[in-house]
């Protein structure tokens, strides 16, 4: 796997961790949360994509989406939602909470974490004193870009959960440790479990990566085969090179045909239309965390004026916008 190519598009796409939430279940409960699009206005401003997670410090319980996929988590597993759907913890499966989060704009978010308790379907903020809990998670938010590319997001499933095992005892470690900074309240604790956040979103794309078949499709898949991940590799090493088909097929050892198709195969594109997509996301970057004007930006992601530039980017958002339409139904024909 080419882990370099793997940051770049992380730091591309600006992974960040935000607040915390700190559950706690007694007897039956279910804790429902909306889609993350409707989390991220309150809790997260600025960011265009959230992904929820949920880490089980003591007890266990079950996490799902309604009518889709669910597991059962036990002390130090981790569940994740990457595509930001509505989900239900609960002590039980099939049960469904109350997604309703009027409540958030007037607590406290500087003050991490925000404790919930739930006995039956209702939340009590803050949770009384006298409180006893059966099952105790640790919540998380990580907020990234989804336009104008990011091919990270749709090669992972709607669920993505993470079992503490033996081999890997970094995520049991971090729920400890997440748990530990979020009682103790001491200064930076919010920069630390942002970025223990994103430290624990990276260990679990790589091992998403290490378990996927051998015969997977997508980006992930992509980085791990031996010609395409370099050949994505070096596109990210030097956007601005001026690649074609056929210097990338020598550079990756495949003819100009093989790569062509093989790259289809895995990424879903040819590669210089991934190429383009890609320059559209450094230069996104670089227009937000830069004051370098238009014409050097286009010049350092591989266009050499601001008009090439500016025709390249009304290709790529058109190919953006039609990815993102909903697929219609032909009309049927009439006699």
């Amino acid at each position: 796997m080419t882990q370099d190519t793997l940051s770049d598009v992380l730091r591309g796409v600006r992974l960040r961790g935000a607040v915390f939430f700190h559950i706690s279940g007694h007897r039956e409960w279910a804790a429902e949360a909306p889609p993350g699009k409707e989390i991220a206005p309150l809790l997260m401003r600025g960011v265009e994509h959230v992904i929820e997670y949920h880490a089980v410090a003591q007890g266990s319980c079950w996490a799902g989406i309604p009518d889709g996929p669910s597991v059962q988590l036990f002390a130090g597993d981790v569940v994740m939602f990457p595509h930001g759907d509505a989900h239900v913890v609960s002590s039980a499966p099939g049960m469904r909470g109350n997604a309703d989060l009027s409540w958030v704009p007037g607590a406290k978010v500087d003050q991490l974490p925000l404790r919930l308790a739930y006995n039956g379907e209702s939340a009590l903020h803050p949770p009384p004193p006298e409180f006893s809990a059966d099952t105790t998670i640790v919540c998380g938010f990580l907020g990234c870009d989804l336009q104008p590319f990011n091919p990270l997001i749709a090669a992972l499933p709607r669920l993505l959960h993470l079992r503490a095992t033996d081999d890997d005892a970094w995520i049991a470690k971090f729920t400890q440790q997440a748990v530990a900074e979020s009682h103790a309240q001491r200064p930076g604790g919010e920069a630390m479990l942002a970025r223990m956040s994103e430290m624990m979103f990276v260990n679990a794309v790589r091992r998403y990566a290490d378990q996927l078949p051998t015969q997977s499709e997508g980006w992930l898949a992509g980085l791990r085969d031996r010609f395409i991940g370099r050949a994505l590799a070096l596109m990210h090493e030097q956007p601005a090179q001026d690649w074609t088909i056929d210097e990338l097929g020598r550079c990756v050892g495949l003819s100009r045909s093989a790569l062509h198709e093989r790259f289809v195969q895995l990424i879903g594109m040819p590669p210089m239309q991934y190429l383009a997509q890609w320059r559209m996301q450094a230069a996104a970057r670089l227009l937000l965390e830069t004051r370098a004007t238009v014409a050097s930006i286009a010049l350092d992601v591989g266009y050499e004026s601001e008009a090439a530039f500016a025709r390249a980017f009304s290709t790529t958002a058109a190919d953006a916008s039609r990815r993102s339409r909903p697929r219609q139904k032909p009309p049927q024909r009439t006699r």
